[in-house]
């Protein structure tokens, strides 16, 4: 597999309005990993160590419940990204990730980004509301939902489906 370019670095959204150059930066600093179908990522309450873009293939984020259910979160495919969380809070991963695919992922490390923020302020500073952005989106669909499973006269600890 080649590695990873600039022009599909250009076309994710965590990516957005960085230069050529930074772009090209994340491409000589890191490379894909591959995942075949079944494949884990991580799994809930390792280390967060870096986030994933997802180049090719899909994903799912799963966590146990307290009972032991495990639940699917989300399904995650190209041009987007996950593992932001743990990174940010350095607390241990929130959910395991289990490729549904053939899957090709660039990870963007804590190295990385802090080697990015030590050569480009701005840069850094314009990737980080990309991840903000999209937690905020994110946080804005989950509301949604607890409004939706609220409304459904369901308890405050009661599943919604």
């Amino acid at each position: 597999m080649d590695d990873v370019t600039p022009e599909e670095l250009r076309a994710v959204g965590l990516f957005g309005g960085l230069s050529d150059d930074v772009l090209e930066f994340f491409c000589a600093s890191t490379t894909t990993s591959l995942f075949q179908a079944g494949d884990e990522v991580f799994r809930e309450n390792e280390p967060g160590t870096a986030i994933f873009v997802v180049l090719r293939g899909s994903l799912e984020l799963t966590r146990r419940s307290r009972e032991g259910v495990e639940v699917r979160l989300a399904g995650v495919g190209p041009g987007e990204w996950f593992g932001e969380v743990g990174l940010l809070d350095m607390k241990p991963r929130a959910f395991t990730v289990r490729s549904l695919s053939a899957s090709a992922l660039l990870p963007i490390s804590s190295a990385l980004l802090n080697n990015l923020y030590r050569r480009d302020l701005k840069a850094y500073t314009l990737l980080v509301l990309n991840i903000a952005r999209e937690m905020c989106r994110r946080l804005r669909v989950v509301d949604e939902q607890l409004v939706e499973c609220r409304a459904a006269g369901a308890d405050v600890g009661a599943r919604c489906g």
